[in-house]
């Protein structure tokens, strides 16, 4: 059989060239669309439920969040199992799913299950999906460098301008903030006067909730004019807080002022993020979403970057404190150089042994040959450019170099001795 192949391959070189100019424009193509990453992707093809439940401990979590997901999320088609992790005021599930599952199908399936689990957990604590990415996602990470900026503005920054406007970057799962200080207004009461005027906390919150609302009136209609009423009660400062009026004892009101003391405040932290040694910072983690081109969604963040900086406050600018294209860069680099290497000194070392141009040639031709229709199949097969993939295209350059040396040598050394023959016969 192979006789036969190599006897039609020569009879018909045109048909030949045919199909290598082919396979090698596919393979260019390939090589152009396939996706680049510098690390393989293999994490577990998992869905994660993450629960918040402030202020509770951890056997209170598992007993009232996680065991009640945990034994309803169990039995879903194409599960392998379900882990359950409880902690001071949150809960985890992670759903391992079958690697052949595609993740979209399977987050669905976890949301159909979590409609009927919301009703066993308790009030205030609400179960949401996590970023559909994977353990390799975090692509690029990023500091806002604003020395003359207090770490609660930094984090209003980060939070309600850049981190709107990069999460629209195609390809980008979340958006992840760290660091700074979230802004809230803090109501600080006090025991002995909450005894004095017999109130409890529950009264004080409902007094608060119910003044910091606004309500829709009717529409009328005078001189031809249409006019719909509202009432505006967003509170807006903290006086406001202050001046709510919680109850009346002898015709006298009890405002939120006579009882605590409210301030603008940062949200309790569990942790800091400190950059370098040199104080805290402000910035966000940028997740990649599941299968998307690690290389292409970077570029894409940076080239968003640049137009959100025209809109940060002056002084403000990002500082990118991790960046995988580097290393993926330095990756494709590599079997870049190394692939001309080869070539080089595999065409002169046959130039040198043979003196014969056109079996240098062929080697020429054979290598990029070789890799293009190695990235059609990895396209094929879902296998992205990584250190993995593209280390084991540079080791089988070494092979392929080999088998075409004693090949080329081979047939060079049967014609000789043919043409030596014919010669002298």
């Amino acid at each position: 059989m192979i006789g036969k192949l190599i006897s039609f391959s020569l009879r018909n070189r045109m048909i030949v060239l045919l199909i290598a100019a082919g396979l090698f424009g596919w393979g260019i193509y390939s090589v152009s669309t396939n996706k680049v990453d510098a690390i393989p992707d293999l994490s577990e093809n998992q869905v994660i439920v993450f629960t918040e439940w402030m202020g509770r401990s951890p056997q209170i979590i598992e007993d009232q969040i996680t065991y009640p997901l945990v034994t309803n999320l169990q039995g879903m088609p194409q599960v392998n199992y379900v882990r359950g992790v409880s902690m001071f005021g949150m809960s985890f599930i992670y759903i391992i799913f079958e690697d052949k599952t595609d993740i979209y199908w399977a987050r669905e399936r976890v949301l159909e299950r979590l409609n009927y689990a919301n009703r066993l957990l308790p009030e205030g604590a609400v179960p949401t999906l996590g970023p559909d990415g994977t353990g390799v996602g975090h692509i690029l990470w990023y500091t806002l460098d604003a020395p003359d900026m207090d770490l609660g503005e930094q984090r209003a920054i980060q939070d309600w301008y850049v981190k709107f406007a990069l999460q629209n970057v195609a390809g980008v799962s979340e958006i992840a903030s760290f660091g700074g200080f979230q802004k809230q207004y803090q109501v600080t009461l006090d025991p002995n006067k909450l005894t004095y005027f017999n109130l409890s906390v529950p009264e004080v919150m409902a007094a608060v909730r119910a003044n910091n609302n606004e309500s829709g009136g009717r529409k009328f209609e005078m001189s031809d004019i249409g006019y719909i009423i509202k009432t505006t009660g967003y509170l807006k400062s903290t006086e406001e807080i202050e001046n709510i009026p919680i109850t009346t004892q002898n015709t006298i009101p009890i405002r939120v002022s006579d009882i605590a003391t409210v301030q603008m405040t940062g949200e309790s932290r569990l942790g800091i993020f400190d950059l370098n040694g040199e104080g805290e910072a402000v910035g966000g983690i940028v997740v990649m979403r599941y299968g998307e081109n690690a290389a292409q969604v970077i570029a894409n963040v940076k080239a968003k970057m640049e137009e959100v900086s025209v809109g940060l406050p002056k002084g403000v600018k990002f500082n990118i404190v991790y960046d995988r294209s580097g290393l993926i860069n330095e990756s494709v680099n590599s079997v870049k150089a190394t692939l001309i290497e080869e070539m080089v000194v595999a065409s002169v070392i046959v130039f040198i042994f043979l003196f014969h141009w056109r079996s240098a040639l062929i080697i020429i031709i054979q290598l990029p040959l070789s890799v293009a229709i190695g990235f059609i199949l990895l396209n094929a097969f879902g296998i992205s450019s990584n250190i993995m993939s593209l280390t084991g295209i540079a080791l089988s350059i070494g092979v392929i170099v080999d088998d075409a040396i004693v090949m080329v040598e081979n047939a060079y050394r049967h014609l000789a001795e043919a043409q030596m023959k014919e010669n002298h016969g």
